[in-house]
Formats: structure tokens, sequence, C-alpha cells
């Protein structure tokens, strides 16, 4: 499956198929989240919370072309991401597009 975040692919014509879309939400257990938020007292990069952020995109992603796969696409066009905090230490993040077919 083809993902790009332009509303065409060079050199193809497509029909559109309608919005996809995959979410998940995700956290860090108790000890990794005590852990950073010591961190976030000196400064510097929250490890573990990036590794979450990587994890949720990835899972995210792969719902969304499960979703395009069942409408029988080939790519996923403007894809975009959006994220949110849904408590402290959870995210959702959500991955979207247009899946779009071949002519």
């Amino acid at each position: 499956m083809l993902l790009v975040n332009t509303d065409y692919i060079s050199g193809k014509e497509l029909v559109m198929l309608g919005l996809v879309k995959g979410s998940t939400i995700q956290s860090k257990n108790i000890g990794k989240d005590i852990g950073q938020s010591f961190k976030t007292i000196i400064g510097g990069e929250l490890k573990s919370y990036n590794e979450m952020m990587n994890e949720a995109r990835e899972i995210a992603t792969s719902r969304m072309v499960e979703d395009a796969q069942r409408l029988g696409a080939d790519a996923i066009v403007n894809v975009r991401y959006a994220s949110a905090a849904v408590m402290q230490g959870a995210a959702e993040v959500m991955a979207y597009g247009t899946a779009v077919k071949f002519k």
C-alpha cells in the first residue's frame, strides 16, 4: 500500500474511495511514568514517551491501511496524523487519509 501526504501520485490517475482512519490510545506503565516525571524537572528528551508515541503511530497507520484494504484501495493520499492527551501519561494517535484506486 502506497502512503503519501500529497493529494496526488505522480503519473497516476486516481479514483477516490473515501476517508480511511486508524487510531489507538497508548500509555506507559506507572514505573516508567514516575521516572519520566523526574526527567521533566531536569529537562531533556522523554525517551519512554517517544517510544510510546512511535508505537502508537505504527498501530494507527496499520489500522488505517487495513481500513483502506477493505475498500480495495491501491494507495492512501493526504495522510495526516493527529494526537491528543487522553489523561496524564496516555495519548490517542489517529492516522487518516483518503483511500484511492488507480485507474
